[in-house]
């Protein structure tokens, strides 16, 4: 694994004292602060439903080295060829990002569409779909057949959920604008509820999440969180499968919604998610109890992540199966 490029002036970055309590009791806390004040490595997903992954690799290699990601495919973290001054960065001004040929997307974040599986013809719900990354990879595995519905609660964030849709060259794509909590039972055969979260695995994106992180809010997120995850167990047919997902390592928001899930329905199953889906992708323990609560046994099924792990975003990922 490359060795991560610390930010300029990292160690004067500060850390809440709760925050450091918490997750000194969670992870090698030196390690993930190491990680989470490092340069963040880029990354692209090419597009098959416009070009073959050789086609691309074709075009860009000249300039560009493309290392594969181990378990995604199409995914690729890319670097320039280029020396100082001529080194390049801006990938998303690549023409090939803008005639949709490839999609810049942090490999973690292309975890939840593989372990979702959509298949062509399939009804498919990604409730909490801007700015559009997991709905256009989704579509993309679907294949323009069958119908995706991509949402989003906000009318400001469908833009670019509809932009970027439109720029890969989706056609099966519904845009909808309403909560989550406000979908009926319905009869999806797939849902992806990649839920708003405290961002704690993306520290190296905002570091503002270290100044507006406190107990409270993460105890407030679960509760929306619950209520999401819920309501896409009921829209989910017999025998559907619902991948839930944040960014955040929190257990109160990753582990502790899950648990709630299982608890209540006897027809929920937390599925494990097999090396053969996501191969070379090193994963941690998740977390069984916090805060003196014990967690439903299943939750041992479940993906937890941290940005030392693959030096990637830190990342959780469940996979539900209703029976």
């Amino acid at each position: 694994m490359e060795k991560p490029i610390l930010m300029p002036n990292f160690d004067k970055v500060e850390f809440k004292d709760k925050f450091v309590e918490r997750y000194k009791d969670l992870t090698d806390f030196e390690e993930f602060k190491k990680y989470s004040l490092s340069f963040p490595r880029r990354c692209i997903r090419v597009n098959t439903l416009k070009m073959s992954i050789n086609e691309l690799k074709k075009r860009i290699e000249k300039d560009w080295y493309l290392k594969p990601i181990p378990w995604c495919k199409e995914g690729f973290w890319i670097e320039h060829k280029g020396v100082g001054e001529n080194k390049r960065r801006d990938v998303g001004n690549l023409i090939e990002h803008t005639l949709g040929f490839i999609y810049i997307q942090e490999s973690a974040s292309m975890i939840p569409p593989l372990v979702l599986d959509p298949k062509p013809g399939e009804l498919v719900l990604d409730m909490c779909a801007s700015p559009g990354s997991k709905s256009s990879q989704i579509g993309q595995y679907m294949k323009n057949q069958g119908i995706l519905i991509a949402n989003d609660y906000k009318g400001d964030r469908l833009q670019a959920l509809g932009i970027n849709l439109q720029r890969m060259g989706l056609t099966n794509d519904i845009i909808t604008l309403m909560h989550g909590q406000w979908f009926k039972e319905m009869e999806f055969d797939k849902i992806l509820v990649d839920a708003p979260c405290s961002g704690t695995g993306t520290i190296n994106k905002s570091i503002k999440t270290l100044r507006i992180w406190n107990p409270n809010m993460v105890k407030r997120l679960a509760g929306t969180q619950k209520v999401l995850l819920e309501t896409a167990f009921k829209c989910l047919k017999k025998g559907g499968v619902l991948v839930y997902s944040t960014c955040t390592l929190e257990p109160q928001e990753d582990e502790g919604v899950v648990s709630s899930l299982l608890e209540k329905y006897d027809n929920a199953e937390c599925v494990k998610i097999s090396e053969k889906t996501l191969p070379g992708l090193k994963r941690s323990k998740p977390v069984m109890e916090f805060n003196g609560e014990k967690y439903n046994k299943q939750v041992k099924n479940v993906i937890r992540i941290w940005p030392q792990d693959n030096y990637t975003e830190g990342f959780f990922v469940a996979k539900i199966k209703k029976l």
